[in-house]
């Protein structure tokens, strides 16, 4: 079967991992479609009011030619911006089924300004 590669060339641009974020009344949920990530890949982490993802593995050493790749295979970047009525310092993250859910419960701004989150 050949298909036509198209414009979008042969990798999608890093930073284009699909995210879900939900504002609950008492915290706000941030689901990261980490397919193919392990938790010992990926760090978030918070600096000045920032919530930084990033992913990054080696690849496979045996890589198919892709016809069409749409999910990463080597790594991935998200920033967001957080209101300030987050409570940073209390931020969990896990990884269930492919997804790392990060959860940011809503509270006072806390004070420092570099924390790293631990996935669970």
């Amino acid at each position: 079967m050949r298909m036509n590669r198209g414009s979008w060339g042969y990798r999608r641009p890093k930073h284009n991992i699909p995210v879900n974020i939900i504002d609950h009344e008492n915290r706000i949920e941030v689901r990261v479609h980490a397919l193919t990530f392990d938790a010992d890949d990926i760090v978030v982490s918070v600096t000045d009011n920032v919530l930084y993802i990033t992913g990054k593995r080696e690849p496979a050493v045996d890589k198919p030619d892709f016809l069409l790749q749409e999910y990463p295979i080597k790594s991935f970047e998200r920033s967001f911006e957080l209101d300030s009525d987050l409570d940073v310092e209390n931020v969990e993250a896990r990884m269930s089924d492919g997804v790392l859910v990060i959860t940011i419960p809503h509270g006072e701004k806390a004070a420092g300004p570099d924390i790293r989150v631990e996935i669970n």
